[in-house]
């Protein structure tokens, strides 16, 4: 493999908002350049996971290495990390951009900025990345480029004058954006006598190689054999390979300063290759690590439970090897009285829930209830310590709570105009408040503070269905806050199913539990007795329905007669039932779990 010298690289990430075209951009970027041949081309290349082509997002971010012979006749060599746009991904989003010394930024030019456009290009500025504008879709009868421009102008404050108008899906004009790559953005610094400092920008597990770190050459350079020591762990390893992605795994025998390419090195776990960790030469360090990029921080938590009680070992194995290439995702052992051994897991947000719980069910053939969603919450008890709980179940008594925070979120909301005032009340009804609102042409641009535990629930399903899917949405968490929340206990025949347990506002615990309660009567099935199923704060209940008992014709057999013979068959009966009621068991299907964590208040 040539080495190309260093002011011919260029590192590079592609940021946008969902579906506005980076897989496919990479595509034809991959397609012009020859990294794969014609027939090896399939529509988004990088997305490798079925679910990412499922649903036509990106979830791991994915690099591949281009030579393009530029029109000037230089060759270049052109690296590529194709980045999520979805707001649980942020954290791919963020290590991407610290490999690189530049972006495109891809907009859909017949819809315009959104709010993952803004989040994305904000974190890129921050990395002091030079930022290319690039208009896709130009080709659509309803695409506006001019008007886009202007509003990128206007919201970015970044100048759209010379931005590239290409066509990703025909191909059209994409020629012009790898010349502006290459003139455009600035090559990558680095001193290739000095000891070796490379960024680890991400792992994961290959069942023949072991551990794959993706890595990011600053200074110095990496050989086959070469010692390597990994700064945060303080673990030293022998360097078996070395190579690039062009986009299929090729060797190589050095990476020079701004090289990306990957190494393996016998390493067991993901979790001894931090991301963001320094690694260096074992015999001769550098004298400084790299400044690491944010950790990841869990801020949804829900108990994952398999639905046969044998599957739990095969829960415990798919969850250890999920995490191998998730170091985002985390989980610890629970048990829950009503639904047997399981795991709390701790996720990026609510699309992350999902895709984790998908692909357990998916790759593993498991079949799992997830509990309902919760956030931390931080408590000042009496004795004026503080705690942190992940899980309702875990609250301690109340008399010992002094004041209950929880967490807020500043959220940036898009929408057309007229579905502004549906998308006021949906966020006055979760208890936000405005911080500000201002137009981006014909769209309105809304800030909002909200309390973290009113938008896991189902806050982003309901907004898209008052703005008929037109609205995006962005939010990072802010602040701690005290509040008013009670813990509130779901009771089916007097027994508590932890399970449905939640922590609510004072003021809408009524509502909540009362929709509760109604829809558990609907999903629970009629036994041989009454079933009582309660709301309740402590010791109060707030909420009650009753699922009627089945009944037998006990008196069908009483031909006229004396009246007192039929009423001593139904006051044994009656005595039955309540024997029954005493020590039956209520069997709560699995779908009345799910069905009512989606309940809607």
């Amino acid at each position: 493999m040539t080495t190309v010298p260093i002011e011919n690289i260029r590192n590079f990430a592609i940021v946008a908002h969902i579906d506005h075209g980076k897989s496919t951009l990479a595509d034809r970027l991959i397609q012009i350049t020859g990294g794969l041949a014609e027939r090896e081309m399939v529509e988004q290349v990088l997305d490798s996971m079925d679910i990412e082509r499922e649903r036509g997002i990106t979830i791991k971010a994915q690099t591949v290495r281009l030579h393009y012979k530029a029109r000037d006749g230089k060759d270049y060599i052109l690296n590529l990390i194709d980045t999520p746009g979805h707001v649980d991904f942020a954290y791919e989003v963020n290590r991407s951009l610290a490999a690189c010394e530049g972006s495109l930024l891809v907009v859909d030019a017949s819809q315009g900025v959104e709010a993952q456009t803004l989040a994305n290009v904000y974190q890129a500025i921050e990395n002091n990345h030079e930022v290319v504008p690039v208009l896709n879709k130009v080709d659509l009868p309803a695409a506006e480029p001019d008007k886009v421009k202007q509003q990128i102008e206007d919201v970015i404050g970044l100048d759209a004058s010379d931005a590239v108008l290409i066509s990703a899906k025909t191909g059209l004009n994409v020629g012009d954006v790898l010349e502006a790559i290459v003139h455009r953005l600035p090559p990558p610094k680095g001193d290739r006598d000095a000891p070796l400092k490379a960024l680890l920008v991400d792992s994961w597990y290959d069942a023949y190689l072991g551990v794959v770190v993706l890595l990011r050459v600053v200074d110095g350079s990496l050989r086959r054999g070469q010692r390597i020591r990994l700064m945060g762990t303080d673990a030293s390893y022998e360097v078996d390979k070395i190579g690039v992605f062009t986009p299929k795994m090729r060797d190589a025998t050095e990476l020079g300063p701004g090289e990306i390419g990957f190494l393996t090195a016998s390493i067991k776990e993901v979790a001894d290759t931090r991301v963001g960790d320094t690694i260096t030469d074992d015999k001769k360090p550098t004298a400084a690590p790299l400044p690491g990029f944010r950790p990841a921080i869990p801020v949804v938590f829900c108990g994952l439970f398999p639905v046969d009680a044998a599957d739990f070992e095969t829960l415990r194995a798919a969850m250890g090897k999920l995490r191998l290439n998730d170091a985002s995702f985390t989980y610890e052992m629970e048990t829950s009285a009503a639904l047997g051994f399981g795991f709390r897991c701790g996720f990026l947000g609510l699309l992350h829930l999902e895709i984790i719980q998908e692909r357990l069910e998916r790759e593993f053939n498991l079949n799992l209830i997830a509990t309902a969603p919760s956030v931390i919450y931080k408590i000042k008890l009496t004795n004026k310590t503080e705690i942190e709980i992940h899980n309702p179940v875990d609250m301690p008594d109340v008399v010992r709570i002094e004041e209950i925070h929880e967490p807020w979120i500043e959220a940036t909301i898009l929408t057309p105009d007229e579905y502004l005032g549906a998308i006021l009340k949906l966020c006055q009804d979760r208890r936000g408040s405005q911080v500000d609102l201002n137009y981006v042409g014909a769209r309105a641009m809304v800030k909002y503070n909200l309390p973290l535990n009113e938008v896991v629930f189902d806050f982003y399903d309901r907004l898209k269905s008052v703005s008929k899917g037109y609205a995006s949405f962005d939010y990072h968490v802010t602040e701690y806050r005290p509040s008013d929340l009670v813990k509130m206990s779901i009771l089916v025949n007097g027994e508590p199913v932890d399970a449905l347990s939640m922590l609510v506002h004072r003021t809408r615990a009524e509502n909540r539990g009362r929709a509760m309660v109604e829809k558990l009567k609907e999903l629970i099935p009629p036994h041989m007795f009454q079933v009582p199923i309660q709301a309740a704060i402590g010791a109060k209940i707030i909420a009650r329905e009753t699922v009627r008992a089945l009944r037998k014709d006990v008196t069908a057999k009483c031909y006229g007669g004396d009246i007192t013979r039929k009423r001593k068959l139904l006051e044994k009966q009656k005595e039955g039932k309540k024997r029954m009621r005493q020590f039956g068991k209520v069997e709560i299907p699995q779908e009345a779990f799910i069905e009512a964590l989606k309940v809607d208040v």
